[in-house]
């Protein structure tokens, strides 16, 4: 047997018959690696399996740089789940999606020459990526980036 990162006990382990390695999911260092372990960690519990088949699965589901990555773990060094996934968020931490902020709303504004309805699916998606983002702070920054004039009267005169 070849050099592998997985302390000899866990080699030893044989997966369960009927187990449905998560070919489908793929982390190629694109994404956000928290999501990754969340999404792998739900795969695991669904099929019900212990801390030496998560360990066994986990490299099934890397690519590209993040499987070189792996291969590259001290021979041995990985004896627990946790081993992985403290070495996978120490390597890949960088990656991890950064929370927006309300205030990042003030830089979406509509441009000079672009339709209205452009400029609002616009903002509309950055108010999904936000948490806890209040109706007040939303129409604040919606009516401050919006340089149709009419639209920006009709909306702040309307009474509520």
């Amino acid at each position: 047997m070849g050099a592998t990162p997985f302390h000899h006990y866990i080699l030893k382990v044989r997966l369960p018959k009927h187990f449905d390695k998560p070919t489908d999911m793929r982390y190629d260092c694109t994404q956000d690696p928290q999501e990754h372990l969340i999404a792998f960690e739900a795969r695991m519990n669904l099929e019900g399996v212990g801390d030496e088949v998560r360990c066994r699965a986990f490299p099934v589901t890397l690519a590209g740089p993040a499987i070189c990555w792996f291969n590259a773990l001290p021979q041995g060094s990985v004896t627990t789940f946790t081993d992985i996934t403290r070495a996978f968020l120490a390597q890949f931490t960088t990656r991890i999606a950064k929370a927006k902020h309300p205030i990042n709303l003030l830089g979406v504004t509509q441009r000079s020459g672009r339709l209205t309805r452009k400029y609002l699916d616009r903002f509309n998606d950055e108010c999904l990526e936000i948490d806890g983002l209040t109706d007040l702070v939303a129409s604040l920054c919606l009516t401050n980036g919006l340089l149709n004039e009419n639209f920006r009267k009709h909306l702040t005169t309307k009474p509520m």
